[in-house]
């Protein structure tokens, strides 16, 4: 599903449509976080898992979604960014 105020894909960055004034609006980066990990012991390996849930003002959980799984070995490294960006609604 893509929102009623996007003019480019979140997920893609395809260009969907263009806005009333022609232009094509940026949205807004309203918190970003970033981070990496590397496996716990230089000859092995560790297993983890991306997951990202959202909550509503209640704290019930409202969404719940696992981005990616898989394995790191030894001395590689994973480095995940996290950025929840912002729109005005169209009315």
């Amino acid at each position: 599903m893509i929102l009623a105020s996007a003019s480019i894909c979140p997920g893609c960055k395809g260009h969907l449509r263009f806005d009333k004034t022609g232009g094509v609006p940026v949205p807004k980066a309203a918190w970003r976080v970033e981070g990496s990990f590397t496996a716990e012991r230089p000859d092995g390996a560790m297993e983890y898992c991306i997951l990202v849930s959202v909550r509503n003002e209640l704290n019930e959980e409202i969404a719940r979604h696992v981005v990616n799984v898989g394995t790191v070995q030894g001395d590689e490294r994973r480095t995940f960014t996290l950025t929840i960006e912002t729109a005005d609604a169209e009315k």
